[in-house]
């Protein structure tokens, strides 16, 4: 006959080897834990940014030896980062896009701040969505984007790099009109 003792040391030791297989992380959990935080960071930067800033651009500081002619605006900036959002996240989920969206930069209809938001936050609700969709199964199935097959993880991955990009862009235009991007100041 077998020991009470043994019997819970039994039970104990299984408990804890299921909570810890179930405690495991999938793929969605770790994309999300990326995409929360350049959300944040983005949104912050977008909202920081007064309105009558969102056509800033670099060009207008006339930088001696600079170039930045045709670099975007600041709501540029957004727009296609929202623009973009849309696109590679509804090839994961094969979701068809407006027919507003003519070009990576948006639909030309939005241009005041308020309106500018909301399509950033869409873009984002929309990532979200996609985000949901995968599994560790169908993560390195091949999908069409931009006359290519692509994996849906890495579709994911190019998705949360280009916004990391752009939100360094924004960082960058923000000190450039005298504002510390909110995400720097809530790290101190």
């Amino acid at each position: 006959m077998v020991s009470l003792p043994k019997i819970v040391t039994f039970l104990i030791f299984h408990l804890i080897i299921a909570t810890a297989c179930v405690g495991q992380q999938s793929i969605t959990a770790a994309i999300e834990r990326q995409f929360d935080k350049i959300e944040n960071d983005i949104l912050t930067a977008a909202e920081a940014m007064p309105e009558s800033k969102y056509n800033f651009t670099p060009e207008n500081l006339h930088i001696k030896n600079s170039v930045f002619k045709g670099a975007r605006t600041f709501g540029g900036q957004i727009m296609h980062l929202a623009t973009d959002n849309i696109l590679i996240w509804s090839a994961i989920t094969g979701d068809s896009i407006g027919p507003d969206i003519e070009d990576v930069n948006g639909p030309k209809s939005i241009t005041t701040k308020k309106d500018i938001l909301d399509y950033l936050k869409a873009s984002f609700k929309t990532g979200r969505q996609a985000i949901s969709t995968l599994t560790d199964q169908n993560a390195m199935d091949m999908i069409d984007f931009r006359w290519r097959k692509l994996p849906r993880l890495d579709l994911a991955f190019y998705a949360l790099t280009h916004a990391n990009e752009h939100y360094g862009q924004m960082a960058i235009y923000l000190r450039m009109c005298g504002i510390v991007p909110p995400a720097t100041v809530n790290e101190k």
